[in-house]
């Protein structure tokens, strides 16, 4: 792990205290009609890490909307080392920097800004015209592409304006107890704040179990990006979370309702390809060494994705 501090890169281990206290810049421009960032068939170039799941939304909503051709996508390695992430085309699954031949994503964002300060994170959405970062906030890029893009489809409206508002009140729902509460069980500094985090995500699971025991999705009969943003977190619960996070509780099999609709999300057309195990494995076991100091990769466990779900 590492930050880039005035564009030049510091390992965790490098960073001074003067730098830990530094604001982190962003990039959270919009892509809309008549703006600096038009839609535009050919101009927008995405960064993604198969193992991320706040990336792996983002390329949910770019498969289902059928956006392949429209924007293009490179994809780093699994193995988050001091370097950060990095391109390694010789390694399956894996290519190199298309547009910029750079070795590690952090070298992309300097082509941004050379003076930008702040984590180097995934999913990254960059414009070849402008030869800029336009965003690199994950639920804001599925949110414009779902909008912006939204006429390239016409099986999904994926945050359609009537629900806008309650698909936005889900997002947040999710976010604090489910989406940020793996990590914060992972990478607790003390007993107490893991436990409070386990009991939290255990609340929402539950929660949210009941719900999906009344209706297809999270709001209502029809996907939306709601369902993209949880959806990568319930692939990885019983690979990764379960084990390596310690959320051990329960697992997403244990619960009928929330497995059922994880393989209901995974059947749709396109999906399975969005879902990378051996990448997601290898990122979290090889990659928190503080967390598993062998690296050792789990051989398990077998899940069926593809099992039948009857939520029709």
């Amino acid at each position: 792990m590492g930050y880039l501090i005035d564009g030049h890169w510091k390992t965790t281990d490098e960073l001074t205290e003067s730098d830990q206290n530094r604001s982190q810049d962003s990039f959270r421009e919009r892509i809309s009609a008549g703006s600096r960032f038009p839609p535009e068939s050919g101009r927008y170039h995405l960064y993604i890490a198969r193992a991320c799941p706040w990336a792996h939304g983002a390329v949910l909503v770019r498969k289902l909307l059928g956006l392949e051709d429209v924007i293009s996508m490179n994809i780093v390695d699994p193995y988050r080392g001091t370097g950060g992430w990095q391109f390694s085309p010789d390694k399956p699954g894996c290519t190199s920097d298309s547009l910029h031949d750079s070795e590690f994503l952090h070298e992309v964002y300097t082509a941004a800004d050379p003076t930008y300060t702040g984590s180097v994170t995934t999913p990254v959405l960059w414009d070849r015209v402008e030869e800029t970062v336009v965003n690199n906030e994950s639920i804001e890029i599925m949110e414009m592409l779902a909008t912006a893009f939204a006429d390239h489809s016409d099986e999904y409206d994926l945050y359609p304006a009537g629900k806008r508002d309650r698909i936005d009140a889900v997002v947040d729902e999710l976010y604090e107890p489910i989406l940020q509460g793996a990590y914060t069980a992972g990478f607790a500094d003390s007993q107490d704040t893991y436990e409070r985090a386990v009991e939290t995500m255990f609340e929402a699971l539950d929660h949210w179990e009941a719900v999906l025991g009344d209706q297809r999705f999270l709001v209502g009969d029809s996907l939306t990006i709601a369902d993209l943003r949880l959806f990568p977190a319930l692939v990885r619960f019983d690979p990764v979370y379960y084990t390596h996070f310690k959320c051990n509780v329960r697992r997403l099999v244990d619960y009928p309702n929330l497995w059922g609709y994880t393989r209901d999300i995974y059947q749709h057309d396109g999906v399975a390809e969005t879902v990378n195990v051996d990448h997601i494995k290898k990122h979290y076991y090889r990659s928190h060494t503080d967390i598993n100091p062998t690296g050792f990769v789990p051989v398990g466990p077998d899940i069926d994705f593809t099992a039948t779900h009857e939520r029709e």
